[in-house]
């Protein structure tokens, strides 16, 4: 596989899908940036980078605050590199059914899923147009496209991702950016760890592979869309959820 670029920004990499992502592209050789929403996280980033002997490190960014967001650019572009390859990963849940759903909880989801892809997509697609390259890869959920009870507000902002990315995907297309979605099922993170013994096999019963993914099946996969290897591919989004949905 060859693959160009050489700086990498992953959001929400202190633990689950983006700490691997950022481990992935490390152990490639690329310099990787991993964020998180406190110091304490990007200090715990900034470790296993330094463990895998990797030039990147842990920034502190708040997703849904846009000071923080040009905060992170600022900091990036004040040592004179460039953010070939965005993966925006960082997202939370605020679980509820809708009677119950507070306007607090829809808009700091909303704010956090949607609108921070927004912002991250906006700051540093400039310098990849002018550089006339780049990659984007947006996390979305298999919740984006199915649905789900009790997640109206997680539901409609990785949707929203997933829109988003395709409008994206055709302003950028002719300046040499690819930006893509990838959509994982269930996949074996501390979410999945705490569920009861019947929730798990209320969710393997769904899946024909029957079994929760890896938090490595999500980081190859983007491992791929950064490559060459997947330079034609722009505005999809490549389901990693083991046959839960099929398209």
């Amino acid at each position: 596989m060859d693959i160009k670029e050489d700086l990498v920004l992953v959001t929400g990499a202190s633990r689950g899908i983006g700490k691997e992502i950022a481990r992935e592209f490390a152990k490639a050789g690329f310099k990787v940036f991993g964020t998180a929403t406190s110091q304490e996280g990007a200090e715990k980033i900034s470790e296993y980078l330094e463990e895998q002997k990797c030039p990147g490190a842990g920034l502190v960014l708040d997703s849904k605050d846009p000071e923080s967001a040009e905060s992170l650019f600022q900091k990036i572009n004040a040592q004179n590199q460039q953010v070939s390859v965005l993966i925006n990963n960082a997202g939370i849940t605020r679980d509820n059914l809708l009677l119950r759903l507070s306007i607090e909880e829809w808009d700091e989801v909303i704010e956090t899923n949607l609108t921070g892809v927004f912002r991250l997509c906006k700051l540093f697609s400039r310098p990849m147009i002018k550089a006339r390259h780049g990659k984007i890869i947006n996390l979305t959920s298999v919740v984006g496209h199915s649905g789900n009870p009790g997640q109206t507000n997680y539901a409609a902002s990785k949707g929203g991702i997933i829109s988003f990315t395709k409008s994206l995907a055709k302003e950028l297309g002719g300046r040499g950016i690819t930006v893509n979605c990838i959509a994982p099922g269930f996949i074996e993170t501390d979410m999945t760890r705490s569920l009861t013994d019947v929730q798990k096999n209320t969710i393997l019963n769904q899946i024909p592979m029957r079994k929760f993914g890896s938090p490595s099946d999500i980081a190859k996969v983007a491992m791929f869309l950064a490559s060459t290897d997947a330079s034609y591919i722009t505005g999809s989004t490549i389901h990693v959820n083991g046959g839960m949905l099929m398209e």
